[in-house]
């Protein structure tokens, strides 16, 4: 009986080692980052549109609502390695800040999604 003890000892001491080096063999991810110069332009996901602007200004609109580019909601954006912000400027004065987390970008693809796991997948427009 005295035996199994020990036993038991061992098993939990050795799986304790073993727990404790993946712990700590576990590391963050490395940041992602994305070229902020590939978001410059106009993107559109099904009737939404955004234009990204290389002065960090840009707008969006969505057709179905029947407003146009003229009648687009400003905002201004930034990228810091995955993280996008728009920070939308309300006409009646206020700003309202969103993030959101960058998942991919290219020269016609960019696609991100918001901290509840909506994603928003965007294809570049040719002008």
């Amino acid at each position: 009986m005295n035996m199994n003890k020990t036993l038991v000892k061992v098993a939990v001491v050795i799986l304790s080692i073993i727990g404790l080096s993946f712990f700590v063999s576990c590391e963050p991810d490395e940041p992602i980052s994305f070229d902020e110069t590939l978001v410059i332009g106009k993107w559109v996901e099904g009737t939404v549109y955004e234009r990204y602007n290389a002065d960090y200004t840009g707008y969006t609109w969505d057709t179905a609502d029947d407003v146009s580019e003229e009648e687009a909601q400003d905002f201004t954006w930034s990228l810091d390695e995955d993280q996008l912000v728009q920070i939308h400027i309300m006409e009646i004065g206020g700003n309202i800040p969103k993030t959101y987390t960058v998942t991919e970008l290219s020269v016609d693809y960019f696609s991100y999604q918001d901290d509840y796991g909506t994603m928003h997948s965007f294809t570049k427009v040719q002008e």
